[in-house]
């Protein structure tokens, strides 16, 4: 097991998702694990949305982590990759204002078109962070075996539950909503590290800093 950081080192955590929610389903409950953390900080950067789900996501963050900034575009949902010069410089724009420790967006093998498109170019935005690609449930069926675990405690993986449908209530009403489908994803994880909930994530690279002993 390795950290994020060594203990009291700064870390900035950058959290990009097509649509309002992602993050929230993808890390939400690792955000919650580092409330309290010092000198830690949390962004997000959505890049579609109505109205309703832009406020929905610019409220939902700061439920996770406490201060939590949000900018959120209104690039046409499900049709990300026909607007890649538009996301390209929304990612750039981003990362010229920030230099995040860590960096959570989708999954470049992800089935949905706008997760893939993200997961694919962040890694070339942000070549200095460590990045890990959250996975998001949906009916293709395109889970994978994670290869990075965050490990949940019992109320962390509750809360995130419970805030996932207060924070979207445009969203309760699919068929695929529900709480039992959240919490299952986190004990199947828990289950694969030896624990009782998890996150799980994918890493492509892994930088080890020996003198440190931080990972980046």
């Amino acid at each position: 097991m390795i950290g994020l950081a060594p203990p009291g080192a700064r870390l900035d955590i950058l959290c990009v998702g097509a649509h309002p929610d992602d993050i929230e389903i993808g890390c939400g409950g690792t955000l919650l694990g580092l409330v309290g953390r010092p000198a830690t900080t949390v962004a997000g950067l959505v890049l579609t949305g109505s109205p309703e789900r832009r406020e929905e996501a610019g409220a939902a963050l700061p439920e996770f982590f406490p201060d939590a900034t949000v900018r959120a575009l209104d690039l046409p949902d499900g049709r990300l990759p026909a607007h890649w010069d538009a996301v390209k410089d929304a990612l750039e724009e981003c990362a010229a204002e920030r230099r995040p420790t860590v960096v959570m967006a989708p999954r470049a093998d992800d089935a949905h078109q706008d997760h893939r498109l993200l997961g694919e170019l962040v890694s070339t935005v942000w070549r200095d962070a460590l990045i890990l690609h959250y996975e998001i449930p949906k009916w293709d069926g395109d889970f994978r075996s994670p290869n990075v675990y965050v490990r949940l405690t019992e109320s962390d993986a509750r809360r995130k539950v419970e805030l996932l449908s207060r924070c979207f209530p445009s969203q309760v009403a699919r068929e695929w909503w529900d709480d039992e489908l959240f919490s299952g994803v986190m004990r199947l994880r828990g289950m694969e590290s030896r624990s009782r909930y998890a996150e799980g994530f994918v890493c492509d690279k892994l930088l080890l800093d020996l003198d440190a002993g931080s990972t980046g």
